[in-house]
């Protein structure tokens, strides 16, 4: 039998942008990338729907999302806890 190796799930750090919708939230997140050829840095936004149990985080706090199983179509990740508020 083959073993099936543990997988590290992604952790991401980003701010919340919309709480609209019930027990979701969806959180932006940026990263620097490098262009190939002119090595110039530039940001890049990312929007990923999270979930969010008790509708307890708002619009603008930044939080950490982890990886998770399918919990809808677009829904692949959990919010673990809020770092901040603004």
């Amino acid at each position: 039998m083959q073993k099936k190796q543990n997988k590290t799930k992604k952790i991401l750090k980003g701010k919340v942008a919309s709480d609209k919708m019930t027990k979701t939230i969806v959180v932006l997140v940026e990263s620097l990338r490098e262009h190939p050829k002119y090595q110039k840095k530039y940001k890049v936004t990312k929007r990923y729907k999270a979930h969010d149990e008790k509708n307890e985080y708002k619009i603008g706090d930044l939080v950490e999302i982890v990886e998770s199983g399918l919990l809808s179509k677009e829904k692949r990740w959990r919010v673990i806890k809020k770092v901040s508020s603004e």
